[in-house]
């Protein structure tokens, strides 16, 4: 999997001087090996075995190895730009790199959007595509790796008013893309539970919502893919709001080594990961939840359905 820029990311000036490294154990978990993993891909895109590449940072191998794993004690911001250099890594790119080299540890980790580590680079995705599970709610929209191209474009049309067909095009592109990790060979398995907000709250236009409860009602008839309406008569299950969360479970692969849970809670100015077990765990029993006081996988279908086609007719009544 190569792993290119965005072609909007901008440069953002680090947090700390080049070269100064960061505590032992540097950057928490989730920052350490999401670097690792860019940097590998790199490597293996420009032709390099772990062996040439330490060499030519006059490293031992198990030290750049450790590195790609995430399991490197000090990381230094030199290193990462040379790195970067030597793989053929784009400025934008490298800023955001340093970023991740420079979190600080915790077990918790709040990622906000623009500072150190550029705006416009999702560290997200790369995660959520090498899960092996994922477990999310969603109270107020589709679940990203359910939207349809126009949902999703309706969507990030709002969020970024200022933005011109091309970069839509390239967002709506590249969350689309995203939806790979359920359709690969040897999937990933979803369970997604919606309130039922989801399906009344228009999006786009009625013709974008009946489109778009069609194709999630269908989705929801693969093997690895469970929809569950959450309805208003369930009131409020877990006794508090949750907000939209994903819980990511990872399987052990080849030359991987086998990853702890983690949750994702996406917000309006940034991301916050939570690898703690209670808190991993506390959020797996809102889900158990959640999924508990939800309709069944048949009777969400037909929910599902029943409002795509009253939105069907809405479309063609205006469409008159």
């Amino acid at each position: 999997m190569t792993l290119a820029p965005s072609s909007t990311s901008t440069a953002v000036k680090p947090a700390r001087a080049a070269g100064t490294a960061t505590a032992a154990g540097a950057g928490p978990a989730v920052a350490r090996r999401q670097l690792g993993r860019y940097l590998r891909d790199w490597r293996t895109q420009a032709g390099l075995t772990i062996a040439e590449a330490a060499r030519l940072m006059e490293w031992g191998a198990s030290t750049l190895q450790r590195l790609e794993k995430g399991q490197a004690d000090r990381i230094r911001s030199l290193d990462i730009q040379e790195l970067c250099r030597i793989y053929g890594i784009p400025d934008d790119l490298r800023d955001a790199l340093t970023g991740l080299a420079q979190q600080s540890p915790g077990p918790s980790w709040w990622h906000a959007h623009g500072e150190v580590i550029p705006e416009d680079f999702d560290l997200y995705p790369g995660i959520e595509a090498i899960a092996a599970e994922l477990s999310c709610y969603q109270p107020e929209l589709v679940p990203p790796l359910l939207q349809t191209p126009d949902y999703a474009r309706a969507l990030l049309r709002l969020a970024r008013p200022s933005a011109d067909d091309v970069e839509l095009d390239h967002r709506v592109q590249v969350r689309v893309q995203r939806q790979a990790v359920l359709t690969r060979k040897s999937p990933a398995r979803l369970t997604a539970v919606v309130h039922e907000a989801v399906l009344r709250r228009i999006v786009g236009c009625p013709k974008v919502m009946a489109a778009q409860l069609r194709q999630l009602a269908d989705t929801s008839t693969r093997p690895n893919v469970t929809v569950l309406v959450l309805p208003f008569a369930a009131g409020l299950p877990v006794g508090e709001q949750t907000g939209a969360f994903t819980v990511l479970r990872f399987g052990a692969g080849a030359g991987r080594t086998v990853e702890p849970p983690l949750v994702h809670v996406a917000g309006f100015t940034g991301d916050l990961y939570l690898e703690r077990p209670q808190d991993v765990a506390r959020f797996e029993a809102a889900h158990d939840c959640l999924r508990h006081y939800a309709l069944d996988a048949q009777a969400s279908r037909r929910m599902l359905r029943q409002a795509a086609k009253e939105y069907a007719a809405q479309a063609g009544h205006i469409g008159r």
